[in-house]
């Protein structure tokens, strides 16, 4: 079916959907009741046939896609749940939504490849991977896209795509793990703070910033880092059929686009639109994308807001616990 067609077909499935509803609601609404009811029945018709416009858009959408690219996009830190609170905003990218997302795009019947915009440089370990394990289940071809920034979790989530796009000027790479805490110790001196132990397990408490960090400590958690490194590593080459050897000889580095297509690391250079030719060829016909967004109820729109408004009022006010685990942080 041509795409003008198409197009007729859902305006006819609009238009009877319309009509019938329309005309069911004026007799059950206006002419039976009589004319007690006329205003009261003008509003439940005119509320009748928006909802019946609203139901019939969406089934003709579903029945007759206008699109056949699913695009989702993956925008600042990756955290479970997009983080924010008292000392931040929550303008992150929630790991749980993106996967969501990407799981109706695979399930949608026009969604017949999917385009990943990235900007992001990274952020918590399993999120990342949970959004790349999402991308590479997704039945059919799948684009990431740099925009500003690919780096570290966010590159992680390229390898599960078929191919990496950037811009020229695009931050790519930064294939590493950060492992920090912080250290509060002489702090807790200052102000009379000590520290006592009550743990079960030699290193339960390893990295809590109120003492210090034993050698063997360090090591262990040292460990830690180089076990989730050797990971991302492995990821990455089998993902971009890249030599592992390579990549840790970048150590952890960033690159311009530019740079990172020559070192493979980015398989073309270009613009959105470049991007959308490339699906069309991989396609076979015109590229319409659909951007696909969190399916969230009224109780989290209005938990983001009050979220949103306690950062307004608190910005600047930080805490060194935020997001960590013990007093440590392992991110991407």
């Amino acid at each position: 079916m041509s795409v003008d067609a198409e197009a007729v077909a859902r305006l006819v499935i609009l238009a009877v959907a319309v009509v019938v509803v329309g005309a069911l609601a004026w007799f059950l609404f206006l002419a039976v009741p009589g004319d007690l009811a006329g205003l009261l029945g003008v509003l439940l018709v005119l509320g009748a046939v928006g909802l019946a416009a609203r139901i019939a858009s969406n089934v003709a959408g579903s029945l007759i896609p206008a699109h056949n690219v699913a695009e989702v996009a993956v925008e600042g830190p990756i955290t479970r749940d997009g983080g924010g609170g008292l000392a931040s905003p929550p303008t992150g990218a929630s790991a749980d939504d993106v996967v969501e997302q990407i799981e109706r795009a695979d399930e949608d019947r026009g969604s017949e490849a999917l385009l990943l915009k990235l900007n992001t440089p990274g952020g918590e370990i399993v999120p990342s991977e949970d959004i790349r394990l999402a991308a590479e289940r997704f039945d059919g071809p799948t684009v990431a896209y740099a925009t500003d920034t690919c780096a570290s979790g966010g590159y992680d989530i390229a390898a599960g795509c078929d191919e990496l796009w950037a811009r020229e000027g695009s931050i790519v790479g930064s294939i590493g793990v950060i492992g920090s805490r912080i250290n509060a110790k002489e702090l807790a001196d200052e102000l009379g703070l000590s520290y006592e132990q009550l743990t079960a397990g030699e290193y339960k408490d390893a990295g809590l910033p109120l003492k210090e960090m034993r050698e063997a400590e360090r090591e262990y958690l040292q460990g830690i880092v180089d076990d989730y490194y050797d990971q991302f590593v492995e990821t990455v080459a089998e993902g971009r059929e890249m030599d592992a050897d390579e990549l840790r000889a970048t150590e952890a580095r960033v690159y311009l686009g530019s740079e990172a297509a020559e070192l493979g690391l980015v398989d073309e250079l270009g613009t959105r639109e470049d991007v959308e030719d490339r699906l069309e060829d991989r396609l076979g016909e015109p590229v319409t994308v659909r951007e696909f967004e969190p399916e969230r109820p009224l109780p989290a729109r209005l938990l983001g807001g009050a979220q949103a408004t306690a950062f307004a009022f608190g910005a600047g006010v930080a805490s060194v616990f935020d997001g960590d685990v013990d007093g440590l942080s392992f991110r991407r």
